[in-house]
């Protein structure tokens, strides 16, 4: 079975690039190019030395002792919450801006829930002088204040999206909107293993160096590059695309994708695309999407707005469809405990989208041995307000 996408632009039977006409010049000359222009040596060293000197990678594997010792297992943390921005997305936003460059782009235009992508966005666009817009649902403007505050001050305008339920998937139509009325200067930086062809794959590309680096410090840590289990929360999925990516071939190692319950699987308030989701066609591609029996998209919810979006990745759809990836659902009031338990036990203070992660422990047991390696996408900083509510601190 092959877990990654074909020339086609599928994984397995979903995947593909269902795009209007106008936008065909442009998703196809990144498709004929982009493998080409990430393997130039010279895009190579560019994109490393900014992960390097800039985002400041290698991002530590870090063993939890405090609650690998209350779950009764060895449990890493891949720290993605020290990269610069504070999150895993921006190994994607300097991927794609240098992809932006050399194909001529002046203008780079992105979608934002939870807020990181389009910081994310604004600082690379920043570091490379280009001009820069950032669609976001007015619910998440709402709640992400302190991030549409970094995205002005790095100079991006921020548009909200007023349509829908006013959250990540209004936004993500507004900016394709702009691209279809703008198609000549202008990039698109999707955030997610999304879209159409070619990024999904584009995208968890530029995130595997989260895997790639976890192979080598697990070597360090426990002597052998393969964890035992491989665990990510996923909403579109690009922090989890990242994480399995060097894994997905290796039948030893078991993923655990971690999907946002809301208010719980059947309370009609979720964003658990595996269980709830039929296949469909959002944003360009074919994937697992929560709609309506004739078709229409329902509104997910979840407290994290970095989760809250109705489909999921092709290659995570694929992932549940083949049973490569075991998908579990976490509720709201799991994942703040948890992001709560991990500030108390080890001092680290997570995004609410990686304390849903954190939260299958109670669910799920291990093996005193087991290795399990736990993505850890973003700091909570951006969340504190959601914290502060929550627990009436």
């Amino acid at each position: 079975m092959n877990y990654n996408v074909n020339e086609k632009g599928y994984y397995g039977e979903f995947g593909g690039a269902f795009i209007p006409e106008m936008l065909y010049p442009n998703v196809e000359e990144l498709r004929q190019k982009y493998l080409e222009v990430m393997n130039e040596p010279s895009f190579k060293e560019e994109f490393n030395q900014l992960l390097k000197d800039y985002v400041g990678r290698p991002s530590p594997l870090y063993f939890a002792k405090r609650l690998s010792k209350k779950y009764n297992t060895k449990i890493y943390l891949k720290r993605e919450d020290l990269n610069h921005t504070g999150a895993h997305k921006i190994n994607n936003t300097i991927g794609q801006i240098l992809m932006a460059k050399r194909l001529g782009k002046t203008r780079i235009i992105a979608e934002t829930g939870a807020g990181q992508h389009g910081v994310a966005t604004a600082t690379v666009c920043a570091l490379m002088g280009l001009e820069c817009i950032v669609y976001m649902g007015e619910i998440d403007i709402a709640r992400q204040a302190p991030n549409v505050a970094r995205m002005k001050m790095l100079g991006a305008k921020v548009m909200p999206a007023k349509s829908g339920s006013r959250t990540l998937k209004d936004a993500t139509n507004e900016a394709i909107r702009d691209w279809i009325n703008n198609p000549v200067n202008t990039h698109y930086i999707i955030g997610s293993a999304i879209g159409p062809h070619p990024y999904p794959d584009m995208v968890t590309r530029f995130q595997a160096i989260i895997s790639e680096e976890i192979k080598w410090q697990l070597k360090e840590h426990e002597g052998r590059e393969n964890p035992d289990y491989v665990v990510a929360c996923i909403g579109g999925g690009s922090n989890a695309a990242g994480t399995y990516y060097h894994y997905l071939h290796e039948e030893d190692v078991n993923i655990i994708a971690v999907e946002a319950a809301g208010h719980g699987v059947d309370s009609g308030e979720s964003a658990a695309t595996s269980v709830l989701g039929k296949e469909g066609i959002i944003h360009g591609c074919k994937t697992l999407l929560m709609q309506t029996p004739d078709g229409q998209i329902t509104e997910p919810y979840s407290i994290s707005a970095g989760l809250d979006y109705p489909g999921v990745g092709p290659m995570h759809a694929h992932l549940a469809k083949t049973g490569r990836a075991e998908f579990m659902s976490i509720t709201d009031d799991e994942a703040m405990n948890a992001g709560l338990e991990l500030c108390k036990l080890e001092g680290i203070i997570p995004a609410i989208e990686s304390s849903h992660a954190l939260a299958i422990f109670e669910q799920k047991t291990f093996k005193p041995d087991d290795v399990v390696v736990v993505s850890l996408s973003g700091r909570g900083d951006k969340d504190l307000q959601n914290y502060i509510e929550y627990f009436d601190i």
